[in-house]
């Protein structure tokens, strides 16, 4: 039996739903893979996996799915390549001096904001994973929960981990002492 037809309003309702979510999907799948060629590849088995279903059995919990749908792509892709121990690096925002640019405060918030990319990037893979969708996608735990497979306590539990981590860090960072001294 031939595969069934998509209606006109099934792919404008796929159009929309690639329009509104696909730049955060790769960004997802790249933070998991560190590979922008493979992040796109996995967002595209996403959506044609997304052309198969019907609209209302996924409409009502669309983000989450996808980005459950873009992280088991991600997983099945580590492990054929069995790099699941062997991760790169995030890349970072980089900070270059602008000569033209006079603004110590836009500078100061560039470097801080580096500083917590590079941050984030220590964390352990997990805590990692959830920051960014709480962060980065603003999901609720329920949608994170969704996402991982994990229990909504869980996330909760993980996510207060990778704060008090982040913190942690982000504290030792400040109490660096620079030429003065600090007690």
């Amino acid at each position: 039996m031939p595969p069934k037809l998509a209606t006109d309003s099934q792919w404008s309702w796929t159009r929309e739903a690639i329009d509104e979510h696909q730049s955060a999907l790769i960004r997802y799948a790249q933070s998991i893979l560190h590979d922008g060629d493979q992040a796109k590849d996995a967002v595209h088995e996403t959506f044609i996996k997304l052309c198969k279903q019907a609209p209302e059995q996924v409409s009502d919990h669309l983000a989450p799915w996808l980005f459950r749908v873009v992280r088991n792509h991600c997983i099945n892709m580590l492990r054929k390549e069995k790099r699941m121990s062997h991760l790169e690096d995030l890349d970072t925002v980089s900070v270059h001096e602008n000569p033209a640019e006079s603004h110590s405060r836009e500078q100061y918030k560039r470097e801080a904001i580096s500083s917590l990319f590079e941050l984030v990037d220590t964390l352990p893979n997990r805590q990692r994973e959830l920051v960014l969708l709480k962060f980065q996608q603003d999901f609720s735990y329920q949608e994170i929960s969704e996402v991982t497979g994990l229990s909504v306590s869980n996330v909760g539990y993980i996510l207060h981990q990778a704060i008090r981590s982040l913190k942690q860090q982000w504290e030792s960072l400040e109490t660096i002492p620079t030429g003065g001294t600090q007690s």
